[in-house]
């Protein structure tokens, strides 16, 4: 059974004049086929801890592993490669693509792991049926709504089947009816 495990994480964001402690010390352990939630305040880390476990950010202090295997001691270039299989990422703004459509902003994990883009295509059709949008493929974010939006976000997270998926704030924006959908689909 695989697992992700943060052991002492700390987090300090510094400028000339403060520095804010985010995250002391803080360790837990995902483990295969289990959901966790991390609730707190606006403000107190929860989505600076989800960008350190997906290797987004580097901790001030303390390490993530994956299977035993420290993610902050891998080379840059390999960590990147691995990431993209080990870890789905929705993120609390979407941060869509808003020059590519829907279908092509769901490929782009795979596109960018160098599948061919037809192949993409495919498996992005494929996860865009499963959160409901089928027929909102050729739209752009622009053209789409905050939930729709919210669930092309979600497709690309899931799209690469990764081992993880790390969602912040992944139904902020969908009624109760279909983040129920979205929770039990992840």
């Amino acid at each position: 059974m695989s697992s992700l495990l943060a052991k002492n994480i700390s987090m300090s964001f510094s400028n000339s004049q403060h520095s804010v402690n985010v995250l002391d010390n803080v360790s837990l352990e995902l483990i295969e086929g289990r959901s966790i939630g991390i609730i707190g305040s606006s403000g107190c880390g929860k989505t600076t801890l989800l960008q350190i476990l997906a290797g987004l950010e580097t901790p001030t202090a303390g390490s993530v592993y994956h299977d035993d295997l420290n993610l902050s001691e891998r080379n840059k270039a390999k960590f990147n490669q691995l990431r993209s299989s080990l870890f789905g990422f929705v993120y609390q703004f979407h941060h869509l693509l808003p020059e590519f459509t829907a279908l092509d902003n769901v490929a782009m994990p795979l596109i960018v792991r160098r599948e061919p883009r037809d192949v993409a295509r495919v498996e992005a059709l494929k996860v865009l049926e499963m959160v409901g949008l089928s027929a909102r493929t050729t739209h752009y974010p622009g053209q789409l709504s905050g939930g729709e939006r919210q669930r092309v976000a979600l497709a690309r997270a899931l799209v690469a089947r990764p081992a993880c998926v790390l969602a912040d704030e992944p139904t902020g924006n969908l009624d109760r009816h279909t983040a129920h959908q979205m929770f039990k689909l992840l």
